[in-house]
């Protein structure tokens, strides 16, 4: 502890990065009766923490090593911490990044003075690129997290909190990918303010840390989830688990919901748009706060990046609503028959506002409809699920649904009776130009697609639903041949969302 703490007191970070400031959370405080501040990464000159470890790790090298230059793997944040670090100290950088990594980031690293070579589809491909350049170069690796000077430069953010709440702090919510901003934090609070909790938090589909820690040593995921790009990781560093370990009171893991909600909750404090990285700390603060039942306590959230693609901004408002318990998705049962619909509409509906009402006629029996109606908090959705059945409606709660919620309600259509034996998948792949037929050509011929919807979020990932039509003794080698194709996905063949709708 004592080493680690020397390393963040003599780290260099302010030769690039800035103190930012720690705000009151007006709003949030209010809402949820508890004192909520705000350390805003965000405002650091490339919009991320990451800035801090890039340029302390870079700064701390030898003459000789600066010479070499500098080589990092990175999508993201870290990539431009170490573009503009090496710039500061007027030293070679070169940025490996995945070629469906969005212009937007290619062009900010290149524009901070960084070679930028493009490789593969996916960190992992970069970063095994990366170590090729680098045994034929002998340039220096800038780790994203797991390295001494790394971490130290992200444990300056504690550091600055201490010192800008005056003491007055009872936890610090901190986002977790790879763990080197919560090793830091969590290693200098426990030996300065050993009272504070340090609680890190992380999305329900990309857990490494959550998960390692179970288990008590680092466990690699062979799958992470892709909206919250920047802590998106299949193995967090030793050194990190080894601090975080020791030092990390509590995990909490956030729906993506739950992250689009809160990136709506930070703007309205400040009228700023954080990525969905970003906006972890918060969203675990919130979700900690209600499952415990704190008050009056002083808790810090660290908004740790701002880089967010514009065009994912769509997606995020559209699933706020539901992580606010502002929207609750129902599929109905009703008579297929003459003024059943605006039976429906009158007696049932009434004076509620629809946010969503989708309908095709299937056949003569029963039809399904989907609908989306305001709510101001959890409770009403039960309410309106009893009112539909004391009016004698079936009806399946679809607001959880990740199927429904992505997909489902963009193509509700009926179903095909000439289709019997069909098999249903959602897919997540690279987005980059020609991904889409890419995907379809590397599916290849061997059975019938009977059913397709491909929609991207902005994103470095499409996501597609299909369907394949199988005879049934070839249904034993469909995850053969989807696990040979390389992509992320899942069986939602038993979904109840698809047999009601599609």
């Amino acid at each position: 502890m004592q080493a680690v703490l020397k390393r963040i007191l003599t780290s260099k970070v302010y030769g690039a990065a800035v103190e930012t400031p720690l705000e009151k959370a007006v709003k949030l405080s209010e809402r949820l009766k508890n004192n909520i501040y705000l350390k805003r990464e965000d405002l650091q000159p490339i919009f991320s923490f990451k800035l801090r470890g890039a340029y302390n790790c870079i700064a701390q090298l030898s003459s000789e090593e600066q010479r070499r230059g500098v080589i990092a793997a990175s999508a993201g944040n870290h990539a431009q911490g170490v573009a503009f670090s090496a710039r500061q100290l007027d030293i070679k950088a070169i940025i490996v990044m995945p070629e469906t990594t969005p212009a937007i980031k290619v062009s900010a690293v290149r524009s901070l003075g960084a070679e930028v070579i493009l490789h593969g589809d996916n960190y992992s491909e970069a970063a095994a690129h990366c170590a090729t350049i680098l045994e034929q170069t002998g340039m220096v690796y800038i780790h994203p997290f797991d390295d001494d000077h790394v971490i130290a430069g992200q444990g300056t953010v504690a550091d600055e909190i201490l010192r800008q709440s005056a003491g007055k702090l009872d936890a610090i919510f901190v986002p977790v990918g790879g763990g080197g901003l919560i090793a830091g934090v969590a290693a200098y609070m426990k030996a300065v303010s050993p009272g504070v909790k340090i609680i890190g938090v992380e999305p329900q589909d990309s857990c490494a840390m959550t998960r390692s820690l179970e288990v008590g040593e680092p466990t690699h995921q062979k799958q992470v989830g892709i909206f919250a790009d920047g802590v998106a990781v299949r193995d967090v560093g030793k050194k990190t688990f080894n601090l975080c370990h020791k030092y990390v009171d509590d995990m909490v893991l956030v729906s993506t919901d739950e992250i689009c909600s809160s990136i709506r909750a930070i703007y309205q404090e400040t009228r700023s748009i954080v990525e969905p990285a970003g906006a972890l700390g918060v969203a675990g603060l919130r979700k900690y706060v209600q499952q415990h039942q704190i008050e009056g306590q002083h808790l810090v959230a660290i908004n740790s990046g701002a880089n967010m693609n514009f065009d994912r901004l769509r997606y995020v408002a559209e699933r706020a609503q539901v992580g606010e318990n502002e929207e609750a998705l129902f599929a109905v049962t009703i008579p297929e028959q003459a003024g059943a619909l605006r039976n429906f509409c009158t007696t049932i509906v009434e004076e509620r506002n629809i946010t969503e009402f989708n309908y095709r006629r299937a056949d003569q029996g029963d039809a399904c409809i989907f609908v989306g109606i305001s709510t101001a908090h959890s409770g009403e959705r039960d309410d309106f699920k009893a009112h539909l059945s004391r009016h004698g409606y079936k009806s399946l709660d679809i607001t959880d649904n990740e199927l429904a919620k992505t997909h489902v309600r963009y193509m509700v259509g009926g179903r095909c009776p000439q289709i019997q034996q069909e098999l249903l998948y959602r897919f997540w792949f690279p987005e980059r130009p020609g991904a889409l037929s890419k995907f379809l050509a590397a599916l290849g011929s061997t059975w019938n697609i009977s059913l397709f919807h491909y929609r991207t979020q902005g994103g470095c990932f499409g996501r597609v639903l299909i369907g394949l039509e199988l005879p049934e003794d070839q249904r034993h080698q469909v995850n053969d041949v989807l696990d040979e194709l390389g992509y992320v996905y899942m069986d939602e063949t038993d979904n109840p969302a698809y047999h009601l709708f599609l």
